[in-house]
């Protein structure tokens, strides 16, 4: 019975400790909204419940982008983020600790067009379209703001539990 109570007390002592300690992977409960068009996706079609997931995770990151530029944090990149994009973000993140000055979003949401998704599910390559305003800030003051339309490349790779953005990069006006 003693045994029991012990393991009980140190599966318990685990699971608060795992919660207490996992990265934080969602800024707050307020989504941006992110729009999925995958009618000419190919080679494979889309499933219906990578749809939704697919667009959850990418509000989710770029959610948790957001948070992570304004507060100088780089393992909140951890949950949605890898490969380039997340190296990029970090080297972002450590210019701004460097600086001083610093990048704020406000993100008005995301139109995603499904360009490619690799028959072996693995892979899914997005056009973003995204409406947001943009701050740059030299501490608390702004010293710059105005609100974008902005495209962007995305390669989306699928995680234990998630689909992660593997590479973020700016297109031109001319590329879309």
């Amino acid at each position: 019975m003693r045994a029991r109570a012990v393991l009980i007390i140190g599966v318990l002592a685990l699971a608060v400790m795992s919660v207490k300690f996992a990265p934080r992977v969602s800024a707050d409960n307020t989504l941006p909204h992110v729009e999925l068009n995958a009618n000419n996706l190919g080679p494979r079609p889309i499933e219906d419940l990578t749809h939704q997931v697919v667009a959850r995770d990418y509000a989710n990151a770029w959610q948790t982008m957001a948070e992570a530029l304004k507060q100088n944090r780089r393992d909140l990149l951890d949950g949605y983020y890898t490969g380039l994009a997340k190296e990029k973000l970090t080297k972002l993140i450590a210019d701004q600790v460097k600086t001083g000055v610093r990048i704020e979003y406000t993100d008005h949401g995301h139109t995603l067009e499904g360009l490619f998704y690799a028959p072996g599910g693995d892979a899914m390559q997005l056009r973003d379209r995204a409406r947001l305003e943009i701050q740059i800030m030299d501490g608390d003051k702004v010293i710059h703001s105005e609100q974008v339309s902005q495209s962007y490349m995305v390669l989306m790779t699928p995680g234990a539990d998630r689909w992660l953005i593997r590479d973020l990069e700016t297109i031109s006006e001319a590329a879309r």
